[in-house]
């Protein structure tokens, strides 16, 4: 099997969807929590069967999936909550209990907050800093005293947080300067 198969290519009866849709999203309002299997899988996201709803198509986008993170397989199960509707071509949109998981990490995180991390990549724009499995920031180089020399892959440095930018999923670091 290919990494990327659409549902009716792994055995799954598309339902019809669009005569079930009013009663879909009276059962499924935004926020409903659901358990469901993978059943076709893409690259902008996977589709799933909730259980006990055999009429809906449910769709787990990937602009809502951490960078760190990979699609889940065609037969996993997962949980996830709703999120949205789609009138269009009635698909219900949901973002997976591990995704969620993740965008609460970083509401670890607070301005003026100092933490210690290891460097996991140097750029021309700057240096990258894991804090936490899943969740990194950028030490800018720019107007900074130090260079891209100065830094390796590998290294442990204690950062100040400047900004937690939750929309576009980013935390900017200031370096700690002994």
């Amino acid at each position: 099997m290919s990494e990327y198969s659409w549902p009716g290519e792994n055995g799954w009866r598309m339902p019809d969807a669009a005569s079930a849709w009013t009663e879909t999203v009276r059962v499924l309002p935004v926020g409903t929590h659901i358990t469901g299997e993978v059943v076709g899988r893409q690259p902008f996201g996977v589709f799933l069967s909730i259980d006990d709803r055999p009429d809906v198509v449910a769709l787990a986008r990937i602009d809502r999936m951490p960078r760190c993170m990979e699609l889940p397989t065609v037969g996993q199960r997962v949980t996830g909550e709703v999120v949205w509707h789609a009138d269009h071509n009635h698909q219900v949109g949901v973002v997976l209990g591990e995704w969620a998981e993740h965008e609460d990490l970083l509401s670890r995180f607070r301005v003026g907050q100092v933490v210690d991390g290891r460097i996991t990549r140097i750029a021309p724009i700057g240096v990258f800093v894991r804090l936490v499995h899943c969740v990194e920031g950028l030490v800018p180089l720019t107007g900074s005293a130090a260079s891209s020399e100065s830094f390796r892959e590998g290294q442990e440095m204690s950062v100040q947080i400047v900004m937690v930018d939750h929309e576009r999923n980013r935390i900017l670091l200031a370096e700690l300067l002994p």
